[in-house]
């Protein structure tokens, strides 16, 4: 495969827009108000490549024991630790944290830590912590489960309302997905007087899809439907993720129950196959949604009222998808190398499909 040179951007600064409702003023699951993230980036090439990214609802830490949210396992090849109780109560009572597979349980238990420690918890018998994961073994040394404590914590203070970073940060410093380098991705949408923040941690398999034109990751970028590649050509199990998985989080300053914020993470995983996932059996994709002030006491909102933030969620989780890939950089890793998308090429394909109009002049696209 041709190794397109390119720095990180965002697909709608390369004029790639998904749908037609506005973003936040990031384009950012921090858009939500009272929602952080933090990242710890574990490097030491080739044999390390991950993290920890934490999603901080600040209601959490100011006093309020759980938000309501909603869980949709798409496929449950996972370890989604705090699945069950989530599930059954419709709440969640810590922050949200995403790293490697091994590292998840190191990861709950520094999250019970860090709870424990924090106002209000002075008495506290039960907690129930929320961690996914996805597999990042093919670009970094998943036994070793080099996550430590400090790097938990470090995440979760270190959360800020800015923009998130993106690509190879956090726990989507090892991934890969569709055949290319995976990685951390945000997105927005704004609707009806209330936001839809997304968080996605990409790590699947699948035909690179960017608005409805699919990009192959084994033939240089030729159609999906092309001849099969030339002799010599990358092997296509080499280019898939070691444990095809993809946790969505999805954040919105909605009104909704638990039971409503259940339909909105449903459509999160939905809008997977709009990307080109290829939903394997081996694939662990999760999507948890919630809603930072609850459903008000008089009632959530109408159920015939949902339709928006559905087409805003799976708006928004397709471009977070879509950023996960285009902001990450090639990898060169512990068992393998993930190259990142061609951005020129993705663009060249969209201009040709008629996605895109035609550039006015013809510099390079970096």
């Amino acid at each position: 495969m041709t190794n397109h040179s390119r720095q990180p951007r965002r697909v709608r600064d390369l004029g790639i827009v998904v749908g037609p409702v506005s973003t936040g003023p990031l384009n950012a699951i921090t858009d939500v108000p009272g929602v952080r993230v933090g990242h710890t980036t574990i490097v030491d090439p080739p044999r390390l490549h991950t993290g920890v990214t934490a999603i901080v609802p600040d209601a959490l830490e100011q006093g309020r024991s759980s938000l309501p949210c909603g869980l949709f396992v798409g496929n449950g090849f996972g370890k989604l630790i705090g699945a069950t109780q989530v599930a059954e109560l419709g709440a969640v009572e810590t922050p949200i944290l995403l790293t490697a597979t091994l590292s998840a349980f190191r990861a709950a238990d520094a999250l019970v830590t860090h709870v424990l420690a924090g106002p209000g918890h002075e008495e506290t018998r039960t907690l129930n912590p929320v961690v996914g994961e996805t597999n990042d073994g093919r670009l970094s040394d998943i036994r070793a489960r080099p996550i430590t404590e400090a790097h938990v914590l470090a995440a979760l203070d270190g959360a800020t309302s800015g923009l998130p970073g993106e690509g190879c940060v956090g726990a989507g410093t090892g991934t890969m997905a569709l055949g290319f380098k995976g990685g951390i991705g945000t997105s927005s949408r704004v609707v009806g007087g209330w936001t839809v923040g997304v968080l996605v941690q990409s790590n699947f398999s699948g035909t690179l899809t960017v608005r409805g034109v699919p990009i192959r990751a084994d033939d240089g970028g030729a159609p999906a439907a092309a001849a099969p590649p030339a002799p010599g050509a990358p092997d296509v199990a080499a280019l898939q993720p070691e444990g095809n998985s993809c946790m969505i989080v999805v954040a919105t300053d909605a009104p909704l129950d638990a039971r409503q914020l259940g339909r909105v993470a449903r459509r999160a995983v939905f809008a997977m196959a709009r990307v080109g996932s290829d939903f394997a059996g081996g694939s662990g994709d999760y999507a948890l949604a919630f809603s930072t002030p609850g459903a008000p006491a008089s009632g959530s909102v109408d159920d015939a009222d949902l339709d928006p933030v559905f087409a805003a969620t799976m708006d928004a989780v397709e471009e977070a998808l879509l950023n996960s890939l285009f902001m990450a950089t090639t990898t060169v890793g512990h068992r393998g190398t993930a190259t990142a998308v061609p951005h020129a090429l993705v663009l060249d394909r969209l201009r040709a499909a008629g996605v895109l109009p035609q550039p006015s002049t013809t510099g390079p696209v970096s």
